[in-house]
């Protein structure tokens, strides 16, 4: 059995840009366009330390102008004492994002209220799927590779 514990969470990268203030606040628009990714990064820090981090871009629009542009970089330090690299893969991309996801998630609402749009909740992330969607591509490509 793995014993995990998180070290520390943080904001690793932020940016938040409302590159038509004040005008776009003037407008009567309608409910703006959203364009949302999500990635997730995992390293090897030193022995049985790691860092995961889940970057999250939203790009939203209103009759294609921008409203904002919220890019950020959240992490956490894991300790985890798993030994099997199966295991620990799935520690780490699937178990940690699901630890940390909600403080990004509670970052982002509050930064979206703070400047004036209404709330981004982000829709909870199912990484177990992200993961295994994630490993199929990485089987369909390797096969690709091994044909050409």
């Amino acid at each position: 059995m793995s014993d995990i514990n998180v070290i520390s969470q943080y904001i690793k990268d932020l940016s938040f840009e409302v590159p038509n203030a004040p005008q776009i606040f003037l407008k009567s628009g309608g409910k703006p366009d959203i364009e949302l990714s999500i990635d997730i990064d995992a390293q090897k820090l030193g022995d049985e330390l790691y860092e995961v981090s889940l970057k999250v871009n939203a790009d939203a629009k209103v009759e294609g102008q921008r409203t904002f542009l919220c890019e950020i970089v959240y992490g956490a330090t894991f300790s985890i004492s798993e030994k099997d690299s199966e295991t620990l893969e799935q520690i780490l991309l699937i178990y940690c994002p699901n630890i940390i996801f909600p403080f990004l998630r509670r970052i982002v609402s509050n930064l979206t209220t703070d400047s004036n749009f209404p709330p981004l909740m982000l829709d909870p992330i199912n990484f177990a799927d992200l993961y295994h969607r994630r490993q199929l591509a990485n089987q369909s490509q390797a096969v690709s590779d091994t044909k050409n």
